[in-house]
């Protein structure tokens, strides 16, 4: 009989995984199913689980060892909910061991046999000691870790990184070479504290990262960090959510207005907004840098797994591979926290069976199949939607005729990239594609656009570098620059793509649709952004696709697998 694993994610990206005897068949995140964005409580998402599968193992994270108690049985209510499909299950509780859930996902989904894997985020679970036999107790939020990896379970924390937000707690300050506490800014914190500054939000990061091109060098603007250390008069961190700019302490920093009037407006974006993106960016790469040698240097390893929320900065991600030949990078593909699900459903697995054979993460496509059978029904109640029998060749006629098209396929797609199963695509040759469908997603003007490309012509469009696919879409790479002025709508200010390559194994029918334009124009890309409409999740069901379809711009929605166009009037 089988051994069945629900591994589940409180807090923001709430997710849940299935492993059943070390396979992950089953991924997705709360948002997708309750429409809230960063839902924590992935209560809707188990319960898909539960329906149809027997649960021998309940294992649960975050970033905390206790979750709050149900009245009457005291239980966690994630515990308590398995329960009740199976009276018998085991409860394995790992909230204490945030940053490992993180290079559990990493680790085992690389396929390598041994690794270093790198965690950097905004803060993961809380962690104290006393320093010597009758020194002061310190304690801090895990920030960034190096742990050394091996099968079947072994992961060594060979580097910690703790903080606590209290500048004045001179009793914080420890290293040991192995275990460091300060409660400065750490590499996360200091791009929360931009994105913040910027308008953002702590957790819109990628925002911040699409606007540092923009930007230039600017004395004005102090060092983030010095001698690897944040600056404590320039960042404020809070622990375990947030972080801020201290405007106070420097004029030039002051801001006057509300600076989300200059995301919709690009005259009323100031020079300051624009190089502190750039600033936060170029110095957290190369804090990012240092933090990868030191690993090297720690472990001797070759193989590099990264994960952690600033595992997601596809610009970073590129600049490893550039300056780093000689290593095997693995980005986990699922790098926030809602990743961690999986991998503390795998490690669990290869605790309880002691199984030490890889098997590397070949797909994201881990959500519910979907349901195609009440499309009659929702079109026979809404009388501006037709559908009508398509092929992939009419579909490829549409988007180069210049219409916005969603595709909608299979099981969604896992992590913040669109792959192909919930996407909405455009002509990438288009030289106002950008301004054409950040007005129809409703998005900030300078955010840039990915693109989707034949994997045998990956390297005739883009400097690959040592990449010999990316099709998790988790690099930002240079563009040909014969190619740049053929692909403007994927081509950002900087002359950089955030690519997908897409071979038919991966994804057959997105990969003809491709074709199938490539044929039309000798251009093998689409322009690929997610299915949905800012500060909306992806969509997950046929409903969600339309009906989002029928609150937007968007005419027509693809769904190659019953070969169906839905067109709205």
């Amino acid at each position: 009989m089988s051994y069945n694993i629900l591994a589940v994610n409180p807090g923001h990206n709430g997710s849940c995984a299935l492993v059943i005897d070390g396979e992950v068949v089953f991924y997705a995140e709360e948002e997708r199913f309750s429409r809230m964005k960063y839902d924590g409580n992935p209560f809707k998402a188990m319960i898909s689980v539960l329906l149809n599968h027997r649960i021998d193992e309940v294992v649960i994270g975050g970033t905390q060892p206790g979750i709050c108690s149900l009245p009457w049985t005291q239980e966690d209510p994630y515990s308590a909910l398995v329960r009740k499909f199976n009276p018998q299950v085991r409860v394995t509780q790992l909230g204490h061991l945030h940053h490992l859930g993180h290079a559990t996902a990493a680790f085992y989904g690389s396929g390598f046999e041994t690794a270093a894997a790198i965690v950097v985020d905004g803060s993961g679970s809380i962690h104290q000691e006393r320093i010597g036999e009758n020194g002061p107790m310190v304690q801090g939020y895990e920030t960034e870790s190096i742990y050394h990896c091996s099968y079947p379970h072994e992961f060594s924390a060979v580097y910690k990184r703790y903080s606590d937000g209290d500048l004045t707690n001179q009793s914080m300050y420890y290293d040991n070479g192995i275990q460091e506490f300060d409660p400065s800014v750490t590499i996360t914190k200091s791009y929360e504290a931009v994105s913040d500054y910027l308008g953002f939000g702590w957790i819109e990061a990628g925002k911040t990262m699409g606007l540092s091109p923009y930007g230039k060098e600017d004395e004005n603007i102090p060092e983030f960090f010095i001698n690897g250390k944040g600056n404590k008069n320039l960042l404020k961190p809070f622990y375990p959510a947030g972080s801020f700019i201290d405007e106070d302490r420097y004029p030039y920093l002051k801001r006057f207005n509300d600076p989300k009037e200059w995301h919709r407006d690009f005259s009323l974006c100031r020079e300051v907004d624009k190089n502190l993106a750039y600033k936060v960016q170029k110095e957290t790469e190369e804090q990012m840098m240092n933090l990868i040698q030191k690993a090297i240097d720690i472990t001797g390893e070759t193989n590099i797994v990264l994960s952690g929320g600033y595992a997601l900065n596809c610009v970073a991600n590129y600049k490893y591979i550039k300056n780093f030949p000689n290593i095997n990078f693995y980005i986990d593909p699922i790098a926030h926290d809602g990743g961690t699900s999986i991998g503390l459903a795998r490690f669990a697995w290869h605790n309880q069976s002691q199984d030490s054979t890889p098997k590397k993460l070949e797909s994201v496509y881990l959500s519910l199949p979907p349901d195609y059978s009440q499309l009659d029904v929702v079109l026979g109640n809404i009388p501006d939607l037709t559908a009508t029998d398509t092929t992939t060749e009419d579909i490829a006629t549409l988007i180069e005729e210049g219409n916005v098209v969603a595709l909608f396929q299979g099981r969604a797609e896992g992590g913040p990239r669109a792959l192909g199963n919930r996407s909405i695509l455009f002509d990438p040759r288009h030289p106002d594609g950008k301004d054409i469908v950040n007005k129809v997603k409703n998005r900030e003007w300078f955010r840039p656009f990915a693109g989707s490309v034949m994997e045998e012509h990956a390297a005739e469009w883009f400097e690959m570098e040592s990449l010999q696919s990316s099709p998790f879409m988790m690099y930002v790479v240079e563009v040909k620059k014969d190619k740049v002025e053929q692909i403007p709508a994927v081509t950002h200010v900087d002359n950089t793509c955030r690519i997908q390559t897409v071979n038919p194994d991966q994804n057959q029918h997105y990969y003809d649709l491709i074709e199938a334009f490539y044929k039309k124009t000798g251009v093998p890309v689409l322009f690929n952004t997610s299915f949905n409409l800012a500060g909306e999740p992806l969509v997950e069901t046929l409903f969600d696709a339309i009906f989002t379809l029928m609150n937007s711009e968007i005419k027509y929605l693809y769904l190659p697998e019953i070969n169906k166009l839905v067109s709205k009037q």
